[in-house]
């Protein structure tokens, strides 16, 4: 058996092994290195140094949820701080409950589901038009606004556009004057969107939600194609089945009156009706000739006229 010595190795062998390993290095070194997702920082107890955006809170468990400028949690008990949820570069505005998920409004239009047990982020969505409406930069009397005003804007605007619903299983809707969309909380899936019609827009201020719907008005600029205007309209929005259309004034309000009613204030000529959200048509009235052609029948009581 013959036998071969050791081989050196000369420094042009040596150059495509150093390269490899200089880039398996440079890798190493970026994965390390590589910014969080959606600028995502949860620190641990005692890091709440920033004062709160706004007097929201929301108890939920043994917690209670603080906004601002990211997402506060204290002991309810003992008032100790337990965690901060942030976004670099982003401030949160408004917190609700879709569940057991607390979901989060930030100020550059992205919403995010976090779990408060663990905080675990769930998962981050963005929805486009958001953050240029919780501004209102452009509109009239923006130029002449104070940091104050322009804060407590985005906050109201920031509450509207957010609107948990609970059924058939925790999701929520964010209004837009432009878009509509809805997100399923347990994974973050868009299961709708839609858009008003061209010369319309929807109206997040005067937007309520029941537990499985939410009742969106649109007002309009333009007119059909016999030069009429456009009359205003209710959406109804629900997870499982198709939407509702709900023929309204340009003006009208919406209250939320339980779990799945909403009253409908379309002015003094036809006054308040209630709509009820689970037959996604509107109640009887008391004494009217059309009850007994009513979609939902009374049940022992009626609306009042």
């Amino acid at each position: 058996m013959s036998w071969k010595p050791v081989r050196s190795l000369s420094p042009r062998s040596v150059l495509p092994g150093l390269a490899v390993l200089l880039v398996l290095g440079a890798g190493a070194a970026a994965h390390a290195n590589k910014p969080v997702p959606f600028g995502d920082r949860v620190d641990e107890p005692g890091v709440a140094d920033a004062s709160p955006v706004s007097a929201q809170s929301l108890a939920t468990g043994n917690l209670e949820l603080r906004v601002g400028p990211g997402l506060e949690a204290y002991d309810q008990a003992t008032g100790e701080h337990l965690w901060s949820y942030r976004r670099e570069g982003a401030t949160a505005l408004h917190l609700a409950m879709a569940g057991e998920s607390a979901v989060v409004v930030w100020d550059d239009g992205m919403i995010t589901s976090v779990r408060p047990s663990d905080h675990a982020v769930r998962w981050h969505r963005a929805v486009p038009g958001l953050a240029d409406w919780l501004r209102a930069d452009g509109e009239p009397g923006a130029d002449t606004r104070t940091d104050t005003e322009r804060r407590d804007t985005e906050l109201e605007r920031a509450a509207a556009a957010l609107q948990p619903v609970t059924e058939p299983e925790p999701w929520v809707a964010v209004v837009t004057p432009a878009l509509t969309m809805a997100f399923r909380d347990r994974d973050g899936d868009l299961r709708f969107n839609a858009r008003p019609l061209a010369d319309c827009s929807y109206d997040p201020l005067r937007t309520v939600h029941s537990d499985n719907a939410v009742l969106v008005p649109r007002s309009c600029t333009g007119g059909n194609s016999a030069g009429r205007p456009l009359p205003g309209l209710i959406t109804g929005f629900r997870l499982d089945a198709p939407n509702w259309l709900l023929n309204a004034g340009p003006n009208v309000l919406l209250h939320r009156l339980d779990g799945h009613r909403a009253a409908v204030d379309d002015g003094p000529v036809i006054g308040t009706r209630t709509f009820d959200t689970v037959q996604g048509a509107l109640e009887p009235v008391c004494g009217s000739p059309a009850v007994p052609f009513e979609a939902v029948k009374p049940e022992g009581t009626c609306s009042k006229p």
